[in-house]
């Protein structure tokens, strides 16, 4: 067993074994999110973290510990900001948001599959999702936190890393819009079959999430489902500091 694997194994926690935090991701209306990622290919997950929660996760940027590489945005072509990959074993919270969400959104990710005609199934708990990833020699954590400022932005992209994908993940802002930074918005593109592109701005308030598609999603045609391509980023930030965390249930390789 790798020193990552090992690592991981050692803090994953089925859902029921987590704290009463978790009662705040069970108390949303799933159904209705599971209809907004149906038909747009996002849902707002509102209020999941407090104040002091997106505080203490932003704070952590500059604890060098916490991360296994930092990457500079405008070095790669990304865009401009940049942002740091969480190591394993990763922070409580976020290891507990990344078991509890997988765990909901896995139906979704499964309807998505059997509307495409695409056989695989993703497992009911997150940590068995992690072991197929693992036995693919994708070991690395891919959780990360994001910090923009004044002029940065992230380009058009979707977050693959390796054979196994996991076709819906979660963002959560962690700063407060129009008082910690302005500009700044979360954008996602959908690109239909012969057909121009369709932007989507998902306001956000501090503590929100939105889960969205990661490369692409089922949309209900004449003649059946067929597949859009989805591709997100963050439009120009014109004051102040931005931060989020992005919780991808894939590990990369």
């Amino acid at each position: 067993m790798t020193t990552a694997i090992a690592e991981h194994a050692a803090t994953t926690r089925t859902a029921s074994d987590l704290p009463a935090h978790d009662g705040r991701i069970s108390r949303l209306d799933w159904d209705a999110s599971a209809q907004d990622l149906n038909a747009s290919g996002n849902a707002v997950l509102s209020q999941i973290l407090t104040p002091d929660e997106c505080h203490a996760l932003a704070a952590l940027y500059d604890s060098a510990e916490h991360f296994r590489s930092r990457v500079v945005m405008a070095r790669h072509g990304f865009g401009r900001g940049e942002y740091q990959y969480f190591r394993y074993p990763l922070p409580p919270l976020i290891q507990q948001l990344r078991t509890t969400l997988y765990e909901h959104l896995a139906p979704v990710a499964n309807q998505w599959n059997q509307d495409l005609g695409i056989s695989l199934r993703y497992p009911a708990t997150h940590a068995e999702f992690l072991a197929r990833c693992h036995q693919a020699g994708q070991v690395r954590p891919t959780p990360l936190l994001l910090q923009y400022d004044p002029g940065d932005f992230n380009c058009l992209h979707q977050d693959l890393y390796g054979e196994h994908v996991f076709p819906i993940q979660v963002a959560f802002l962690l700063s407060r819009p129009d008082k910690d930074f302005t500009g700044g918005e979360f954008v996602l593109t959908e690109q239909r079959p012969r057909m121009q592109s369709r932007p989507e701005v998902v306001p956000l308030h501090q503590g929100d999430a939105v889960a969205f598609a990661v490369h692409h999603r089922p949309v209900q045609g004449a003649r059946g489902f067929y597949r859009v391509n989805m591709r997100h980023g963050v439009s120009r930030l014109r004051s102040g500091r931005r931060h989020t965390v992005g919780i991808i249930f894939h590990d990369a390789k």
